[in-house]
Formats: structure tokens, C-alpha cells, sequence
């Protein structure tokens, strides 16, 4: 898109009355925004502008709006954003199904058309230490088996589904509450520039809005929207997760959770939904399993259902066999460990390094233990 194009985008977009659904509309119907900027009043009340919005329309923004659209249209082309709107064909197939698609995408990075094979993975800021661990596993695995994963770049359970992608050498997607131009939050500068590496990160918000709370429920709609499935870890009961979830259902998107201690305020979200309908999820596999009849055939075959094959299980010393046996997918201290084993602190510290290095055990800050 040029910049003529994009400031008659914004232009069209800044005008009270105008929102998403209207612009479509009537950009169905004159071919382009600056058809609709230049069209006659009673050809935009023919196609349903009220006689108030039409005379909206002819007069435009005010002058201090195009001001500040032309310094939006400068940075987009001084920082090399990419933008694109619901008419081009790199338009996200899957994101156009959903009843209110965002008529523009600004994004960096890449898009490809094997990322209509997503799944989106959203969750708690605060989760725990093991329910990130175990996202991440779920989300290495599901990019080992092509999907891209979708989320939003927050803290908690969504950093942890984008780096379980990149640690599965795969695709992943971030979409913001803020323009693209923004960091959010600050401190993951760097998970952003590999995300952009390995997927793309994109907003519908124009470059400089900032992250204010109101962006991020209506930004909800397109991770789902970008999405063959969702699937909630570790959501509280007031988690934005949460309404993630009700656009996926209202999508008709397939809705998981994976469970969490019934004790963990942090879980009694994603608990309910699963209480309410949404199907259990233990690993990636069962997700995978309820998605692939959804897919076309041409993307069906690059993916295998199912538990992948068993690899083979390492020959065990007393010492491992005992630690790995009280070991589970939830944290414990080292100090529980060597309660529940008996083993000395020394034992236990040089077991769980040689069951560390077999990639048999994760550990987390604390430090704590789990199984991987």
C-alpha cells in the first residue's frame, strides 16, 4: 500500500459515525476509501449513510486530524511497517471469517499462508513457574507439528506459548493492544525481535496509540480470529483470557483449557470452562486431534495426529530412578525433594544435573524441579 492509499484508509477511519463494519461497507460499494471521500451525498445516502454521516463524510476530517495522519502515514514508511488491508490477498484467510475483521493490519515480520494452520494460546500474567513450563512444552510441540502459534506477547503464559514456538522451531504470531510501533510490555524487546524473526508481530491500532486497557478486549478478537482453536492456561476468574475465549466460541472456534490446581485462584478460570464445555487438554496432541478435521486436506497432511513415538526411555541409576519417580508436571523445591527421597542434598543436586542434562527434568527459578 502507498502512502495515498493509506492516508485515504485513515482518512475514511477518522471520521465520528465510521466504524469497521461501516468502512467496509462502503468501501464494498464505491471500490476504495477515496471513492467514498469523494463521492456525491446522495450516492452515500443510497447505500445507507444517514443524511448526518454522509455530510460527515463529504466534509472530512478536521484539519488537525490530517495533521496527525500524515505523521502516522511518515512513520509507517520510516520504520518499514507493512500494511494491509481485508481486500489483499496476504489478508489472513481465517481472519476474515470472524463478523467484524479489522479492515487494516499493520504488522513487521513475515505472513505466510501456512499460518492459517494456528492456534491461539493465551493465559494468565502471573501464572506459575510449572504452568508456563507446561505451556511452553504444549506449544514446542504444536510448532514441531507445523502450527503457528498465536497470542499476545503479555507476561505469564503468553511469552511462554511464544518462546515454547521458537524453541519448537516454528512460527508465531504476537497481536498487541497498542500500534505496532510499540513494545508492550518494554521488557520483552527481545522475545519481540524473535517473533518477528520467526512470524510477525501485528496490530489493528494505528502506529503511536498506546497500550491503554480498553485496546486489549477488542484486540482479543483477532488472536482468536487468527485461530483454528483456543486454548486458556492458568486464568483467573477476572483473566482478559477469559474473553478471549467467549469470541472464540462466538467465532465458532474450538475452546481448551489446561487444568489447574482446584486451590489456585490463578486457575479457577480456565477450571470453569472446563466445567462449562471446553475440552481438557493434557498435551499438544489433544488438541490436535479435535483441530485436524477442521483442516483442509492440503494442510491436514503435514500434520500427525496423535502421541508422537515413544523415544526411548534412558537406562536409570538407583539415585535417577528414585528422584524422577517423586518428580511430577508441578514444581517442587529442592527441599521437598530431598525429603520426599531421602537422598542427600549433594545426591539429590548431582542426580537432578544428570536428569537435567537428558532433558528428563526443566529447571525453574527458585530453583524448583518438574518433569519434562
Amino acid at each position: 500500500m502507498d502512502s495515498t492509499q493509506l492516508t485515504s484508509w485513515l482518512l475514511l477511519q477518522s471520521i465520528d459515525g465510521v466504524g469497521d463494519r461501516t468502512v467496509l461497507k462502503l468501501v464494498q460499494a464505491f471500490g476504495a476509501p477515496a471513492g467514498v471521500l469523494t463521492a456525491p451525498l446522495e450516492e452515500l445516502k443510497r447505500v445507507g449513510c444517514s443524511a448526518e454521516l454522509a455530510d460527515s463524510i463529504r466534509r472530512g476530517p478536521a484539519v488537525a486530524v490530517r495533521h496527525l495522519i500524515d505523521r502516522q502515514v511518515r512513520l509507517v514508511e520510516r520504520l518499514a511497517i507493512h500494511v494491509i488491508t481485508l481486500s489483499d490477498s496476504q489478508y489472513p484467510k481465517r481472519l476474515k471469517t470472524i463478523p467484524d475483521p479489522p479492515p487494516l493490519l499493520y504488522y513487521t515480520g513475515t505472513l505466510h499462508d501456512r499460518d492459517s494452520m494456528a492456534v491461539a494460546i493465551v493465559g494468565g500474567r502471573s501464572a506459575t513457574s510449572g504452568g508456563q513450563a507446561l505451556t511452553e512444552d504444549i506449544a514446542q510441540d504444536l510448532a514441531r507439528n507445523g502450527w503457528t502459534i498465536v497470542s499476545g506477547m503479555a507476561r505469564g503464559i503468553d511469552a511462554a506459548a511464544h518462546r515454547g514456538a521458537l524453541a519448537g522451531q516454528g512460527r508465531t504470531i504476537a497481536v498487541l493492544g497498542c500500534g505496532v510501533d510499540q513494545t508492550y510490555p518494554p521488557e520483552h524487546d527481545q522475545l519481540r525481535r524473535q517473533i518477528e524473526a520467526h512470524g510477525a508481530v501485528l496490530a489493528e491500532l494505528p502506529v503511536g496509540s498506546p497500550p491503554q486497557s480498553h485496546h486489549f478486549p477488542r484486540r482479543n478478537r483477532i488472536i482468536s480470529g487468527l485461530s483454528a482453536g483456543v486454548l486458556v492456561a492458568e486464568a483467573a476468574m477476572n483473566s482478559g483470557s477469559l474473553i478471549t475465549a467467549k469470541l472464540a466460541l462466538d467465532q465458532g472456534r474450538d475452546v481448551f483449557a489446561l487444568p489447574g490446581s482446584v486451590k489456585e485462584a490463578r486457575c479457577r478460570g480456565s477450571n470453569r470452562l472446563i466445567k462449562e464445555g471446553a475440552r481438557l487438554i493434557e498435551c499438544a496432541a489433544d488438541m490436535i486431534e479435535e483441530l485436524l478435521p477442521q483442516l483442509e486436506p492440503a494442510l491436514r497432511a503435514r500434520v500427525t495426529a496423535g502421541e508422537p513415538a515413544a523415544a526411548a526411555v534412558p537406562e536409570l541409576g538407583p539415585d535417577e530412578q528414585r528422584l524422577y519417580g517423586v518428580l511430577s508436571h508441578e514444581a517442587q523445591s529442592v527441599d521437598a525433594v530431598i525429603e520426599r527421597t531421602g537422598l542427600s542434598a549433594a545426591q539429590v543436586s548431582a542426580t537432578m544435573l544428570s536428569l537435567e542434562l537428558r532433558g528428563m527434568v526443566r529447571q525453574l527459578p527458585g530453583p524448583q524441579y518438574l518433569r519434562r
